[in-house]
């Protein structure tokens, strides 16, 4: 069985320079065929929101659902990394918050490390998550749970002074110890800079190709959902197509008497 990849390991990919490939995950079948295929690192990310539960926005989901799903991956992984999101205001409120969350994403949910939002608003917490031996991975630039604040899912540092910010924000995860950092909705040139400008990976989504890494979400790729197709998202298999002529199959087989044949009853 293949040694389980660890944060340390994830962070030294980039002094290799080899991509670190990351995708999201949900549930307990969808982990064991990512522990199957090539992939560093899995996030449950709070974008089941969107997938699993059907919000506008990852706003409405719970720590306690983050735990669950998490430790339903946790099921299903012996390789890659499982990285496990902190929900919106389940740390933002102070550290205090931010450490206990984070504890039980890893003591109950499983997770190897956890994932939050902001930068350098967010270093004294994530310096002390890092001091109590928690890995923590950032996330800066178009960052969901501040979709309102943002006025939609808008690309973000286009403007120099917000992309200073940006910059500076990457600067301060890394010197709170983050092991990476997710650039998400980033205009390429900015990804470089910020990339170019901090040690540890930078895994982008919708942020050009000059990135440690790349991250998307495993229904989005597999297009799920053949409907939503945005311009950062390439799908790699045509799933939903696939499951849509399946049942059609059934239907037609068990209106027809087809199913269950011989072959599938008993005696």
């Amino acid at each position: 069985m293949a040694r389980r990849i660890t944060a340390p390991r994830i962070q030294r990919m980039k002094g290799k320079g080899k991509k670190v490939v990351m995708v999201t995950a949900y549930d307990a079948t969808f982990a064991r065929l990512v522990d199957s295929a090539d992939v560093d690192a899995v996030l449950v990310g709070d974008s089941l929101g969107n997938v699993i539960q059907g919000h506008e926005t990852t706003l409405p989901v719970t720590l306690e659902e983050m735990i669950y799903h998490t430790r339903c991956v946790s099921r299903g992984l012996t390789r890659p990394l499982l990285v496990g999101d902190l929900p919106f205001l389940s740390y933002q409120a102070s550290v205090e918050q931010a450490v206990i969350s984070a504890g039980r994403l890893m003591k109950e949910g499983r997770a190897n490390a956890v994932k939050l939002e902001g930068g350098a608003c967010m270093a004294k917490a994530v310096r002390r998550l890092v001091d109590i031996g928690i890995p923590v991975m950032g996330h800066i630039g178009l960052t969901p749970q501040s979709v309102h604040a943002f006025g939609g899912m808008k690309i973000q540092g286009r403007e120099d002074q917000r992309a200073e910010q940006i910059l500076a924000d990457a600067k301060a995860l890394e010197e709170a110890g983050v092991f990476s950092i997710v650039l998400e909705g980033l205009p390429t040139p900015l990804a470089k800079r910020v990339t170019e400008s901090v040690e540890v990976p930078t895994i982008g989504i919708s942020a050009g190709p000059h990135c440690d890494g790349q991250v998307l979400v495993l229904y989005d790729m597999l297009a799920l959902d053949e409907t939503f197709k945005p311009r950062f998202v390439k799908h790699y298999a045509s799933m939903g197509a696939t499951v849509v002529d399946a049942l059609n199959r059934f239907s037609s087989e068990v209106r027809e008497g087809a199913f269950p044949d011989e072959e599938h009853s008993f005696e």
